[in-house]
């Protein structure tokens, strides 16, 4: 048997993938223009929706133009001094800041290089924004990515920076990944307003049919078993990929996959989702799972809980991605299985 195409790790790359054109068409128009419209874009979604992976195609393709420079930042890290060493060590643009006379040796960069007396530059915004000048005289633009972030210090200060870098016409643009109240957390932060107005992706479930067609083609199965098989993710794309390397394993039964793929699902998943949820939160999805409700009308008068009470909650579950409320009135489980896992970890 040879190399399984499908993967158990989050944000790796596996060998089968469902690509998101629309929404990574979107990225690509706004970046790539002449005048782009903006530049930055959050994607967002819950743990296993391809946040890593969409990124990283993003900037995988957009690096493939000449004029763009991409780098990717360690969030828990300086991530100043981090982009500012990534672009002096850039051997394509290293000659542009030697020739732009840019000493960076008193931030620890570049020491050891003979500057000529030229003044060192002792404070990090000052610096990027002279490297940014410099790259923009070169007609280059700078890409950073940035996979999940979070309401810390490290990425409040680089999202200032960038805030001030944008308004001085720079060539950089951002891209970054985050789980909806981590992303929801750094946009409430009093001095990163402008975040709000920057545009959001938020990654929907895959299509069944692109699924099953993939299912079907891997596993040589017919129509109706690749449609059985692809309706069991609910188009959760790490489920997609768990079911698949499972199935793999069992030589192409999926039926027997079964059982590994919910195990696999609830503890490296649904366990942290859980545990991140408000009593609150859990009680409507016990409500939802144990009683077989859809209508929110029907979900509102079990709890005895008013609109204005039970619309946060709502909301948040559905921006969470745990819930899909497209329907009007209705409201219903997103994640495969999830249900079968709320009644059996819900403690009354």
């Amino acid at each position: 048997m040879g190399e399984n195409p499908y993967t158990l790790m989050f944000g790796k790359e596996p060998l089968q993938t469902i690509s998101r054109f629309a929404q990574t068409r979107e990225i690509y128009d706004a970046f790539l223009a002449d005048n782009s419209p903006c530049q930055i874009y959050m994607i967002t979604g819950v743990r296993g929706s391809g946040k890593t992976v969409m990124m990283t195609e993003v900037s995988r393709e957009i690096s493939k133009h000449d004029e763009w420079i991409t780098v990717e930042l360690n969030p828990s890290l300086d991530m100043l001094s981090s982009l500012a060493a990534k672009l002096y060590d850039d051997k394509r643009i290293k000659g542009y800041f030697k020739s732009a006379k840019i000493n960076l040796s008193l931030l620890g960069i570049g020491v050891g290089v003979e500057w000529n007396k030229e003044e060192p530059i002792s404070d990090i915004e000052v610096a990027i924004s002279r490297m940014l000048e410099t790259l923009k005289k070169h007609n280059k633009r700078l890409l950073i990515t940035i996979d999940e972030v979070s309401n810390s210090e490290n990425m409040k200060v680089f999202a200032g920076a960038f805030q001030i870098l944008v308004r001085q016409d720079m060539p950089i643009y951002l891209l970054m990944t985050g789980l909806y109240e981590n992303i929801d957390a750094l946009q409430n932060e009093k001095t990163l307003t402008f975040l709000y107005r920057a545009p959001k992706i938020r990654l929907k479930p895959l299509s069944i049919g692109s699924i099953a067609a993939q299912y079907k083609d891997t596993f040589e199965l017919d129509s109706d078993n690749a449609r059985e098989m692809a309706k069991l993710t609910r188009g959760y794309p790490f489920a997609f990929q768990v079911l698949g390397y499972y199935t793999y394993i069992h030589g192409g039964k999926f039926h027997q996959a079964i059982v590994e793929f919910r195990q696999y699902l609830d503890e490296y998943v649904y366990d942290k989702i859980w545990s991140e949820l408000s009593k609150n939160d859990k009680k409507i999805l016990y409500t939802m799972a144990k009683k077989g409700y859809n209508r929110i009308s029907d979900i509102r008068a079990d709890l005895k809980a008013e609109s204005n009470e039970f619309s946060p909650y709502r909301d948040r579950l559905i921006k969470k991605g745990i819930l899909n409320g497209d329907e009007r009135g209705s409201l219903k489980f997103e994640l495969p299985l999830f249900e079968e896992y709320v009644l059996d970890y819900m403690d009354l």
